[in-house]
Order: C-alpha cells, then sequence, then structure tokens
C-alpha cells in the first residue's frame, strides 16, 4: 500500500479561478496536484490546467464529481487512481471550504464507480442521502449505458470529459497474424532435427518428441483519421482513440500508423507517441494544417498511398478509414484509390460516424464508390461503436 505523502506547505498559483471559492480554491485545487505529484502520480502541467477546468465546469457541491474528475484528468492508470483515492482523502479531509467526503455506505455503490450524470442540484441532493435507494442506483446506472450509446457529437463538455475517462478504461487488443518462422514450441509439428539431436545425446536411446510451432506476430494497422469540417466534431474523440490502440500496440510489440486526411496529409505517430493523450492531442493540433477544412479524400489517399502506401507501410496491415465520405472532389477517384488501397492491406475497415444513427442509408456519393473496395463498413458515433471497431480490428 502506498503511503500518503504530506501535502506541500506553499502550493503554486496556477490557472483560472473556480467559481465558489475564487483564488483560493484554485490554490488548493493546484496544491492537491502538487501533492498527488509527490506520491508518485506523474502529474505534468497540462493535467493540472485540465483538472482545473474540469472541476470549474463540474464545480465543487459533490465530492464524487470531484473525485471523478481527478480520475479522468490526472490518473493514467490502475496505480495512479489508487494513489489519487489516498492523496485525496488525505487532503480534501483537511480543507476547510471544501467538501468532505459525505459519511455513508459504500457497500452498495461498489458496483458501479461511475459519477452522477444528472448534473442538476436536486439529483445531486439526491445522491448524497446516505440510504440510496437500489433504483436511483440503476437509474445511474442506466445513465452511464446511456451514454455509451450516445452520439459524441450531441454531448456537452462534461460529458464528454466522462466519455473521454471511460475510452481510456478500454483495452484494444492489436491484431496478431501467426509468422511463417517456426520455433519450438511444447505443441505443434515434431522437430526432427531437434529431436534426432536429443537421442544422439542419449547414446541412441529414444528420446522426447520435439516440436515447433509458427508463432503470433504483431499485424501493423494503419489509421487515416478525416478532420475535415464535416467531422469536426468527432475528430478529437478519434484521435483518442488512435492514441489508445497505438499505446497497446507499443506494449505489446506492435505497431500503428496514424494519419489525418482531409485536403492534406499529415502523418500523426509521433505525436501519439506521447504517453499523456492531452499532450498527444496538443501536438498533434499543432502538426495538423488543415484542421476542419474541406475534403478531398480521393486526392489524400492519392498522395498516401504514393508517399507511404506502395513502400509497404500499409502491406498486410490493418486499413482503418475513420471519414462520413462526404467527399468533394471526384468520388471516382477516391474509389480507385480505395481500391488500390484493398489490394496492398491485408483488410480496410471504413468507420463512418453515421453508420450507427437509424434510418442511415449509404447514398452520399464517396461512400458509394468505397464500399465494393472495404471489408468492414462500421459505426463509429458512440463508445459502444468504438469497443466494437476495436474488436473488429482485432480479430481481422
Amino acid at each position: 500500500m502506498t503511503s500518503v505523502p504530506e501535502p506541500p506547505e506553499r502550493p503554486a498559483p496556477f490557472g483560472p479561478t473556480v467559481g465558489g471559492g475564487g483564488a483560493r480554491t484554485t490554490e488548493v485545487l493546484v496544491g492537491f496536484t502538487t501533492a498527488l505529484r509527490h506520491a508518485g502520480v506523474a502529474v505534468t502541467a497540462d493535467r493540472t490546467r485540465a483538472y482545473v477546468e474540469a472541476v470549474a465546469l463540474l464545480g465543487l457541491a459533490d465530492p464524487d464529481r470531484l473525485r471523478w474528475a481527478g480520475h479522468a484528468t490526472l490518473c493514467a492508470g490502475p496505480d495512479d487512481v489508487l494513489r489519487h483515492d489516498q492523496v485525496f482523502e488525505a487532503w480534501f479531509t483537511a480543507e476547510e471550504g471544501l467538501p468532505r467526503r459525505r459519511p455513508r455506505e459504500r457497500t452498495p455503490l461498489r458496483s458501479s464507480r461511475l459519477p452522477d450524470l444528472g448534473g442538476g442540484p436536486e439529483e445531486t441532493a439526491q445522491a448524497t442521502q446516505p440510504d440510496e435507494d437500489p433504483a436511483v442506483i440503476t437509474a445511474r446506472a442506466s445513465d452511464v449505458e446511456t451514454l455509451r450509446h450516445r452520439d459524441v457529437a450531441s454531448m456537452d463538455a462534461a460529458e464528454r470529459a466522462l466519455l473521454h475517462a471511460m475510452l481510456a478504461a478500454l483495452r484494444p487488443r492489436p491484431p496478431r497474424r501467426r509468422s511463417h518462422r517456426r520455433t519450438p514450441a511444447p505443441r505443434g509439428g515434431v522437430d526432427a532435427r531437434r529431436t534426432v539431436r536429443a537421442m544422439l545425446r542419449r547414446g541412441g536411446e529414444p528420446a522426447r518428441l520435439e516440436r515447433r510451432a509458427r508463432r503470433p506476430r504483431p499485424r501493423p494497422v494503419v489509421m487515416l483519421v478525416d478532420v475535415s469540417g464535416s467531422m469536426s466534431l468527432y475528430a478529437d474523440t478519434l484521435l483518442r482513440l488512435c492514441h489508445r490502440l497505438h499505446g497497446a500496440a507499443y506494449a505489446t510489440g506492435g505497431h500503428v500508423e496514424v494519419f489525418s486526411v482531409g485536403t492534406r496529409v499529415t502523418r500523426l505517430t509521433g505525436p501519439m507517441g506521447h504517453r499523456d493523450p492531452e499532450r498527444a492531442l496538443v501536438e498533434a493540433g499543432r502538426t495538423v494544417p488543415d484542421w476542419s477544412g474541406g475534403t478531398r479524400l480521393g486526392e489524400s489517399l492519392q498522395v498516401f498511398l504514393d508517399r507511404w502506401g506502395r513502400r509497404g507501410l500499409v502491406r498486410g496491415a490493418v486499413v482503418v478509414v475513420m471519414s462520413d465520405g462526404w467527399e468533394r472532389g471526384d468520388a471516382s477517384l477516391l474509389g480507385e484509390q480505395v481500391a488500390a488501397l484493398s489490394r496492398l492491406a491485408h483488410r480496410v475497415v471504413w468507420m463512418n460516424p453515421h453508420r450507427g444513427r437509424a434510418g442511415y442509408a449509404p447514398v452520399q456519393n464517396g461512400v458509394l464508390a468505397v464500399l465494393p473496395h472495404v471489408d468492414d463498413f462500421v459505426a463509429g458515433h458512440s463508445l459502444a461503436a468504438y469497443a466494437e471497431l476495436l474488436e473488429v480490428v482485432a480479430d481481422a
């Protein structure tokens, strides 16, 4: 168990003021992040600013919201969450004028460690009742489940912050393939050479059969994110999803390439290498020159194939194109480039945010041009759709 550090005596002033407490409240919040850093959590200046801004949006009325704001903005893994909760208890129960943790029974809420999504003062008051009705818990779980299926484009800032925290909890499985090279394994075909050598070492006596098998190897993934104006409400969340898959692939020896497409093609694999998703998105935003611009997917894919694709980047890879298909250029050119992409790649997955909406029909010229050449045409408007997309990529 990690010991709780002593909070710093003089927290440095930082960031905007928070409603209800002014500069004093901001000072206490920044002091909390400083204490958290001393406890071993890698809290950067960007995370501290995001935490103060999240508290300014969510308010200080509910300690649970304050705690979840810290989880979403300051923590990068389960160990960070554990340290956060320890420092949270020690820090905020010692400060005056800030919400203290209410003495209530935690057991019924253990199965649902997600905050109340209502946001109104009446709902907050109900949530603080010690003898919470199981029906209320069910309603809150239903709210979280509803958020999983909500369209990202319809969410406000607080809901997006919670969605990003839930997105960070996804566990992507990078795709794998069997290699041609066979290596020693407990199961598989008989390795005659190793078996004979073992018998010779025993003077010709029978020995155990040695076996060998093809070992799985990571399959590369290439993600092309449409950052044009029609995709502006989804681009931030889609890049966070790319960052999540990039980190999971790196941890297992795999490789994920990320590009933005619109009117130009920009390689974002470098910015996605930052461990902190906030910093990765800031770096990506500085790199992309055509953010919220026009849509010329055909020309962009042609440049991508000429510069990277035909040189081996997409050969045998799983290519994921994240776009609504609103092509303003030549749709036939887009179809030709996606056809060339499908001939080089192992599998082409096209993710369309409008695909999951009720009554959607693929009538756009760009979508009609690419559908004959893609292997999977999936939705991409909600957290549930993103989880399904990761499963499609993992099983490719």
